[in-house]
């Protein structure tokens, strides 16, 4: 890293900085290795510090780090109120948290309320005590069917394949929405309910400025004496509030409660909601000031490169951010999802669900140089289409260098349970589970893990990432690194009103653009050919310019660019 990175200044103060701002996700185990032992840790993340500073984001969201199995990526807690011991400590997370706080970037840390791991200590007394136990109501235990109870009590399937109860020594059968060790708590339960009002309170207390919600849409469920078949709940309605499992009214009354703790605190802790409904209308509940305030809308995730499909997902995301008062939320990539410098190199979706991991590798993953190139290009597009966006940026570790889907990790060495528990043909997420986006980050060109660490890394890390790496991209001028911080750079400084404006004579085709308060321009060519660049002071360009034959500059394709156009 340049010797810059610990001359910056402080990022701004303020109490409504969740509103617009770059929130970069770090997945613990992935981003550094602060001793040796092959899995990224605290110490990692605040000798990384600098370079956080340095890219220019405002806050962090960390991702699991509680003590866990690692049956599902550390989505499986041990213990909501404590650092998992291969991570680190608290008095080290304290001391990140003041790191952090030091040079002005806020903290935003998982929460996981669904389910604990099977390791839980609540768990564990579930499984010692009886039928009809207090410690079994704190979950979702069930009699069997059959003659002896040997059946589940429902044929449902949970979300990573396999079935949804299991059964434990005495007879009965547990819920669990995920893995088999993530039992799902029951909300109804008041003490499952005050626990995680002392979880939010632990936390704020030491300085954690906001939660991202996991399964912010499963707590409040209502199963009844007789449980619907898995035919059956899959033709429930979704959308009024009634799902036995999904998406209820009785979820906000949860919420209302964590508002009320965020309240006490100031400025107030903030949220935002993974939350997988069916409306815009269901997910402004969980957007409400009086719930968590915000909802991660992943409609980019799921978006073609065109210029209509964004248009459309951008007016309806600012539409309903308008009837909630809350802002709205950008994502291209995260830990759950195939990087979209990857998603952007392959056939469009046009609108199916997508297995794009599994294409990858048919398509020969990034040594095929010509999917992986118009990849990038697009997905440096995106990236600063989106920061030019109103609201909030989510930004995935990794891909401010650029990274793609790593597909070459043998089966042997996979980890994610939704590659595991599930068939080719029915596998979830992108046909070879999520493990390509997690791989750890290259910070050099060399060594064993390419800088992660002394002690090699968990997955393992293909030879490209050399070239991908912050080393071979740190201070050269056009790598998508330097694109990211110069994007970032001036995305505060030109940061207004929440507000655009499409500009309906430059838009057309395959070209979008729009204004923001303040004569920013953003202009994104979504096609093949060059169009001609709207005249106005560039500020930065997602890829090289062009001119035609008169010397006139062009925008090339793929390709998005930032111009001052004075006041608008």
């Amino acid at each position: 890293m340049t010797e810059s990175a610990t001359t910056l200044a402080p990022l701004a103060e303020t109490t409504d900085w969740w509103r617009q701002a770059a929130v970069y996700q770090i997945y613990p185990r992935s981003f550094a290795d602060g001793n040796g032992d092959g899995i990224g840790d605290l110490r990692g993340i605040i000798s990384r510090v600098p370079y956080l500073l340095q890219l220019g984001i405002e806050a962090v969201w960390l991702s699991p780090f509680y003590p866990s199995a690692l049956a599902d990526g550390g989505y499986d807690v041990d213990d909501f109120r404590d650092v998992d011991p291969k991570i680190g400590t608290l008095e080290q997370f304290d001391e990140m948290v003041a790191a952090l706080h030091g040079v002005g970037i806020k903290l935003i840390v998982d929460i996981v309320p669904n389910h604990s791991s099977d390791r839980h200590a609540w768990f564990r007394e579930a499984l010692e005590s009886p039928k009809g136990s207090n410690a079994r109501a704190r979950y979702i235990f069930r009699d069997g069917k059959g003659e002896r109870g040997e059946l589940p009590p429902a044929d449902w399937t949970s979300i990573f394949g396999g079935p949804a109860w299991t059964q434990v020594p005495d007879g009965q059968w547990y819920l669990h929405s995920f893995a088999t060790e993530q039992p799902d708590f029951d909300w109804k339960h008041p003490e499952v309910r005050e626990d995680f009002l002392r979880t939010l309170r632990f936390w704020s207390d030491r300085g954690v400025d906001g939660f991202r919600v996991d399964v912010a849409h499963g707590l409040a469920k209502d199963l009844g004496d007789v449980l619907p078949s898995k035919a059956e709940l899959k033709a429930m309605p979704k959308a009024d509030g009634t799902h036995p499992l999904w998406d209820r009214d009785e979820v906000h009354e949860i919420y209302a409660e964590w508002r009320a703790v965020f309240d006490e605190y100031t400025p107030a802790r903030t949220a935002v909601a993974e939350a997988w409904v069916e409306t815009p209308e269901r997910r402004a509940k969980y957007a409400s000031p009086t719930g968590l305030g915000q909802a991660f809308n992943f409609d980019l995730m799921d978006a073609d490169f065109d210029a209509t499909h964004f248009r459309d997902i951008v007016t309806d995301n600012l539409a309903q951010s308008a009837v909630t008062g809350s802002s709205t939320t950008w994502v291209f990539s995260n830990h759950d999802g195939v990087r979209h410098a990857t998603r952007y190199g392959l056939a469009p979706r046009a609108g199916r669900p997508g297995k794009q991991g599994a294409d990858w590798v048919l398509a020969g993953g990034p040594a095929d140089e010509i999917a992986a190139e118009l990849g990038l290009r697009r997905a440096r597009a995106a990236t600063l289409f989106e920061l030019a966006l109103p609201g909030s940026a989510y930004l995935y570790q990794g891909e401010e260098l650029g990274l793609h889907e790593v597909a070459e990790i043998p089966d042997e060495r996979r980890q994610d349970p939704a590659f595991w528990r599930t068939t080719p043909e029915t596998r979830g997420h992108d046909g070879l589970g999520r493990d390509g986006c997690r791989v750890p980050l290259p910070w050099t060109r060399t060594g064993s893990s390419f800088g992660f660490g002394t002690g090699g890394a968990h997955l393992p890390q293909p030879a490209w990432f050399a070239d991908s790496s912050v080393e071979a991209e740190d201070g050269v001028a056009g790598s998508t690194l330097e694109l990211y911080r110069e994007a970032l750079r001036l995305r505060r400084e030109l940061q207004g009103a929440e507000t655009l404006t499409w500009d309906e004579e430059l838009s057309g085709g395959d070209v979008l653009a729009f204004t923001r308060p303040g004569g920013w321009l953003s202009i994104t060519n979504f096609g093949d050919e060059p169009v001609a660049l709207p005249d106005g002071e560039l500020l930065v360009m997602s890829g090289d310019p062009v001119d035609d034959a008169d010397g006139t500059a062009l925008l090339p394709g793929a390709t998005t660019a930032w111009l001052r156009r004075g006041e608008a």
